[in-house]
């Protein structure tokens, strides 16, 4: 998917998290050679790694070779001094939000520290709820009790563009799964995604509510039935209107049958005086042509919060329709 900054799990059920090099760059600094840290104990900077710049807007002029090897040095001492504060909480990976320049690179390197940089606001705050770590806005405030544990943190390249990405496995507290979808052109990954997204807010609408009806037209056909027998009870003007709103119903499976190479009217009819005959609301619509008519059988289901809140959608945009009492067109003068 779009985001590649969260969590993940491999074939093993393991959790991870997976961070992508978008600009196919490895970001994995400091040992270059290094693709893997095993007991990763990370320090999550918000901070850049940098020296300290005044807030001011007065300039530093360099006019002497003096000068410029002072700054130098200066500058030098500054990274040497964050590199010890990080290695003095115990940390063997640094993951930096912000970049650094070769300078602090090589100082990494000289002092067996990878780092990771630019990785991104959400990233960061993904990787700080996984590892069991904490933010740390500037150096100063960097503590053992604030590193981040993760099992293995590794670079790995896959695909033939051989895209980059970091994995950090073994995570203390994952909680969060990443699909990833690879396809052939983009219309192709937009439509699983699509399908995916439908998958998952079933899911969802399970979890908040776990009641299920029966698909294939079933509860609508049981739905309309039920309101016209509450219409007959109805001695009021109102009974048109519930007689009209059980045959919006079974506009749905109508369509069911109608996209099914079917008969609409004749197969709807026949299902509906099943229903009343054999008193059992799970008969639907036969789509897949298996010879029953038993949702229950075909396991054909639908969440009832997802059902209840399609039919109160439509019921609401009905109810706004017939608020109108008029149109009028741009042009059209009034009388």
């Amino acid at each position: 998917m779009a985001s590649m900054g969260t969590l993940a799990f491999d074939e093993y059920g393991r959790p991870f998290l997976i961070i992508k090099d978008q600009d196919r760059k490895s970001r994995l600094m400091g040992l270059e050679a290094l693709k893997k840290v095993e007991d990763a104990k990370i320090a999550i900077l918000t901070c850049p790694f940098e020296p300290p710049k005044p807030k001011t807007k007065h300039k530093l002029d360099v006019t002497s070779v003096e000068d410029y090897k002072a700054l130098q040095k200066y500058e030098k001492e500054k990274f040497e001094e964050m590199i010890q504060q990080i290695k003095e909480t115990g940390a063997n990976l640094a993951i930096c939000q912000w970049g650094f320049d070769d300078e602090a690179n090589h100082l990494l390197l000289q002092n067996n520290l990878p780092a990771v940089r630019w990785v991104g606001g959400p990233e960061i705050e993904l990787i700080a709820i996984a590892t069991g770590g904490r933010i740390v806005p500037r150096f100063s405030e960097l503590t053992a009790e604030k590193l981040g544990f993760a099992g293995l943190v590794q670079e790995i390249s896959f695909g033939t563009t051989k895209d980059k990405m970091l994995v950090i496995e073994q995570c203390k507290n994952s909680r969060a799964v990443t699909i990833f979808i690879r396809g052939g052109n983009k219309m192709i990954i937009e439509e699983a995604k699509r399908s995916l997204h439908d998958a998952l807010c079933v899911i969802r609408n399970l979890i908040r509510d776990n009641r299920v009806v029966y698909g294939g037209g079933a509860a609508e056909i049981s739905c309309a039935l039920a309101v016209s027998q509450e219409a007959d009870k109805c001695p009021t003007l109102e009974q048109y209107a519930m007689r009209a709103f059980a045959d919006a119903l079974e506009v749905i499976p109508m369509a069911l049958s109608e996209n099914s190479g079917m008969n609409p009217i004749q197969t709807m009819t026949e299902v509906r005086a099943r229903q009343v005959k054999e008193m059992n609301p799970a008969l639907g619509i036969d789509c897949l042509h298996k010879g029953t008519n038993d949702m229950k059988q075909q396991h054909v289901i639908e969440t009832l919060i997802g059902k209840k809140q399609q039919i109160s959608l439509a019921t609401q945009m009905v109810r706004m329709i017939l608020k109108i009492d008029d149109i009028r067109k741009p042009g059209e003068s009034e009388e």
